[in-house]
């Protein structure tokens, strides 16, 4: 994996420059990482959440940065696309202000390891950046972004065979609610979520991929059989599948649970 690399690293891209603010308050959440373009420039994107004040176009003054940043966040992911295509790298950091969270989420549910979920986070955004040249305006940005997440994951899970394991919210009228009721965060009940863990572990690794873009994510149909790679029928029936089996594994844990 590649290793996060100092606040103090510039974000070379034509005449401008990116900096990390030098407030030294407010530390730079997540992740930050680096990249090399042509083995000259040097590129730095920071990081998890950009929040204002975080960092600022040089040499221009504060408030004018800022304005442009504004300027920027209102374009659509198209626009940007196009700009970056065009040599505007800049662009890419709105593109991570976007969808970074969502990409967590996503890994998130996955693992439910923060630190590995920052690294592949990572991996994600250099990997989207890497290709973004070559994006073909054929899906949406965050299709193509997340068709990248769940790929690494698979290279992730290859390497070392971790499975998936989700949160589960109201338990205790969990087989009467739909799956919908997945997330992506940690739920207060540890027993709750161990409970769950066990019961995910018994599903096949493409039902739970399909669950989780569908239940915690909300994609459609269409969306997940893009990222997925499959028919769109065939992608239905891994949610229908993946539902039941996953009722059918919780129902005696939770039985067991209440004894």
């Amino acid at each position: 994996m590649l290793n996060s690399s100092t606040t103090q690293k510039l974000y070379s891209a034509g005449s401008s420059q990116l900096l990390p603010s030098q407030s030294g308050h407010g530390k730079a959440s997540h992740m930050l990482f680096t990249l090399h373009i042509n083995g000259v420039n040097e590129i730095s994107l920071v990081p998890s959440i950009l929040k204002e004040g975080n960092i600022y176009i040089m040499p221009e003054d504060q408030n004018t940065a800022k304005q442009k940043i504004e300027d920027l966040r209102l374009l659509t992911d198209e626009a940007l696309i196009s700009e970056f295509q065009k040599g505007n790298k800049n662009v890419y950091r709105i593109l991570v202000e976007r969808y970074q969270e969502r990409i967590r989420n996503l890994l998130y549910s996955i693992f439910h390891e923060r630190d590995l979920i920052d690294d592949l986070a990572q991996e994600v955004f250099i990997k989207a950046y890497q290709a973004l040249p070559r994006f073909r305006f054929e899906a949406s940005f965050y299709t193509w972004l997340y068709r990248i997440a769940i790929n690494k994951s698979r290279d992730e899970m290859r390497r070392k065979k971790l499975r998936r394991f989700f949160s589960f919210q109201n338990l205790d009228e969990g087989l009467e609610k739909e799956i919908g009721e997945l997330v992506a965060v940690p739920p207060e009940n540890r027993d709750a979520q161990e409970i769950v863990a066990l019961g995910l572990k018994t599903l096949p690794e493409k039902f739970r991929t399909a669950v989780v873009l569908k239940d915690i994510e909300g994609l459609s149909y269409e969306e997940i059989a893009k990222i997925m790679k499959c028919e769109l029928g065939t992608v239905k029936s891994r949610i229908f599948r993946g539902r039941a089996m996953l009722r059918k594994a919780l129902k005696p844990l939770l039985e067991e649970a209440q004894e």
